[in-house]
């Protein structure tokens, strides 16, 4: 008897140490800033950099930015949504990027969604390094001049690794 008693009251004692010390059996773990991953402040200020050229980008192409109620073409009909892409042109590159053939229609929806199309244009300005599938906007915005700034940054980003 006198063994289950003070089995017991060791157990009591250990839950009460685990109460104290905050400890919850079966729930879930506390958050603790030394288990957050580091964000690159470097990375994000350059995400945001790309992010702000397409924004100009789009307003330079179409006049605005961002999703649309409507549906916008440009060049009786040939160029499409705010980043006024040609049907074949998102074919082609979305292709190239990841190795989807996409149907005429869904390069038509790419091209009306904003993100998406905003997406593919990234990756042929930043990624390939071909602003030149938006000729007079690109020199409007010295898109070439903000690609290089872009880069540098990155660089000196990896340079910090």
């Amino acid at each position: 008897m006198t063994a289950l008693r003070s089995t017991i009251a060791c157990a009591g004692l250990i839950a009460s140490a685990f109460l104290i010390s905050g400890c919850q059996l079966g729930g879930t773990p506390p958050k603790t800033s030394g288990f957050e991953p580091p964000v690159d402040l470097r990375q994000k200020e350059i995400d945001e950099r790309k992010e702000e050229i397409i924004r100009q980008l789009a307003q330079c192409e179409s006049g605005g930015w961002g999703p649309s109620d409507r549906l916008i073409h440009g060049g009786r009909g040939a160029y499409l949504g705010r980043l006024q892409f040609t049907i074949s042109t998102v074919i082609a590159y979305q292709k190239r990027r990841d190795g989807a053939q996409l149907s005429r229609q869904e390069a038509i929806d790419l091209a009306h969604d904003y993100d998406r199309a905003g997406s593919l244009a990234k990756y042929m300005i930043f990624d390939l390094e071909e602003p030149h599938h938006w000729p007079l906007c690109a020199r409007k915005i010295g898109l070439r001049s903000q690609m290089s700034a872009i880069k540098e940054l990155s660089n000196q980003a990896m340079a910090a690794w």
